[in-house]
């Protein structure tokens, strides 16, 4: 397979442009920088940067009372394995489980483990939840199963813990505490500004519930194995929706006409697979894109390679038919950074990809040109993002601007679905299409802070996670950690043009993935077999 893929016309046109590129200005330039690197005093930065250590009950009372909590859960164990109920549970249990071992099921337990079946749950949540939702249509499992998901990671941390089966090692982290700290500042401002109070507690629900999802991945990848259950099937759904998206513009998936505009006739369709909204489905694969594309300089296996350049390829082409300017621009961040920490050339090829998708798709070369003309902008001003972020900060501003207008009040999914206040040609509700301003609008410019500041600590930390990975030949877990960090800067990008963060798949993906980034820094455990 390696000498025909050597021997081939693709091979020898890379190389040539492999050729131009090393001779060339632009890599002449990175390779400058590259040798003033190690004795740069960035680099002196960088490693004090990385150097930081994780809190440790010593030196942080956070840590203290996690510590302590934990003692408390392993001495409970300790009464229960005492206890005849307990003693009697698996006098029963044993038998059963014998019994079930043998079948299908007993073996894929077995294989995965319990930790690597909830990490699979959680990477397959859009399908599980489209399923339950659009297929099986039965309405309150479709709404409660992501909670007792939830429940039941909660449920086997404790119950491990209390066995004394977790690590040694605590998983307390700095991000730990920036979370309650948000969670804390949004309970104040639902108790603060709460007229409805049922709707300011769905309100908070939809910013916190999904958070926590950090705190039980944290937990629940204890080795290798269980990141690589997690990684691997988070890139298998991706994969999925990536080639359902192709399919769906080579048949010109049917859309709503209000998806384009007037001026963009020729959009014959947006593709939007099982998410129902190209924009989620843009940032969605903005965020799994990298982590396909990492696989390709992880993996030695020169099949694996091609076959994770190719559906590369393929997820942004599916990014690039959602025709979605937010994911687009999240595309270019996460490439960007991408190619940052990894590969510099990714940067010239992203430009040149750019530059023939717009004169192979015409369509494409139309809707990036109509933001800059006029059409656009008094399509804006008269029912677009602009009077959208200008009535919401209106509305602020005749409020509360520090306390914000409400949870759950305007601007996201629980104000569409409560609409409490009359619409009128002054007031009509609507999504914000910018997720930090809707923040913004809710909890005002203390919710907004402390969101901000909640998200610097998550990005500072997964820095320090990259910094303490490796790149050499025998371990390249830093191109694993970088292509999940490339990813949510990516998603990040893309919450200023849209609520990505009012899905709660797309919440859960993105904390989960932290998580697997500290991980990889902070606790990373060989493989168990």
């Amino acid at each position: 397979m390696k000498a025909i893929f050597q021997s081939s016309l693709i091979a020898r046109a890379l190389s040539r442009v492999g050729e131009w590129y090393h001779q060339g200005a632009i890599a002449g330039f990175f390779r400058k920088i590259h040798d003033a690197y190690p004795d740069s005093q960035f680099r002196r930065v960088w490693d004090r940067f990385c150097a930081s250590s994780l809190p440790s009950p010593a030196t942080s009372l956070y840590a203290r009372i996690m510590a302590a909590f934990r003692r408390g859960v392993e001495n409970l164990g300790d009464i229960t394995r005492q206890s005849l109920i307990y003693r009697g549970c698996i006098a029963v249990w044993k038998p059963v489980s014998t019994f079930l071992g043998g079948g299908v099921i007993g073996r894929a337990v077995r294989f995965f483990g319990m930790r690597g079946l909830l990490l699979t749950a959680l990477a397959f949540y859009l399908p599980i939840d489209y399923l339950l939702r659009s297929v099986v249509q039965i309405g309150f499992l479709a709404s409660v199963w992501d909670e007792c998901l939830m429940l039941v990671a909660f449920g086997y941390i404790l119950w491990h813990t209390a066995m004394r089966r977790a690590p040694l090692q605590s998983r307390v982290t700095p991000v730990d505490a920036y979370l309650m700290l948000f969670v804390g500042v949004a309970f104040f401002l639902m108790c603060a500004v709460s007229p409805y109070p049922s709707i300011a507690l769905d309100g908070l629900r939809a910013v916190v519930q999904y958070l926590f999802w950090f705190f039980l991945v944290t937990r629940l990848i204890e080795d290798d194995r269980d990141f690589s259950i997690f990684y691997g099937a988070l890139v298998v759904m991706a994969i999925a929706i990536g080639l359902h998206g192709i399919y769906q513009f080579i048949v010109a998936a049917p859309i709503p006409a209000s998806w384009v505009s007037q001026t963009e006739e020729s959009v014959r369709t947006r593709v939007y697979s099982i998410t129902g909204s190209p924009n989620v489905m843009g940032s969605l694969l903005v965020l799994f894109a990298p982590m396909v594309a990492g696989i390709a300089y992880y993996s030695k296996k020169t099949w694996v390679k091609i076959c994770a350049i190719g559906a590369t390829g393929m997820m942004c082409l599916s990014i690039i038919f959602t025709f979605s300017k937010g994911a687009w621009g999240g595309l270019f961040v996460a490439v960007v950074i991408f190619a940052a920490f990894l590969d510099r050339r990714l940067i010239a090829l992203m430009g040149a990809g750019g530059a023939t998708a717009l004169i192979a798709i015409p369509s494409i070369a139309n809707r990036i040109t109509y933001l800059f003309t006029t059409d656009y902008v008094e399509a804006s001003q008269r029912a677009g993002r602009m009077v959208r972020w200008e009535t919401g900060l209106n509305l602020l501003h005749e409020s509360n601007p520090w306390l914000g207008f409400g949870l759950g009040r305007f601007g996201g999914a629980v104000a569409m679905q409560n609409k409490i206040i009359e619409e009128s040609d002054a007031f009509s509700y609507f999504y914000m299409d910018n997720y930090y301003l809707k923040t913004l609008v809710e909890m005002g410019y203390i919710g907004l802070i402390f969101f901000i500041i909640l998200l610097i600590g998550l990005v500072i930390w997964c820095l320090r996670s990259i910094g303490r990975t490796k790149l050499c030949e025998t371990d390249r877990s830093r191109v694993l950690a970088v292509s999940m960090f490339a990813g949510m800067m990516g998603v990040l990008t893309h919450c200023y043009f849209e609520n990505i963060f009012e899905v709660p798949y797309m919440t859960a993906y993105f904390w989960s993935m932290g998580a697997a980034v500290l991980y990889l820094g902070y606790f990373r455990k060989r493989r168990q077999n």
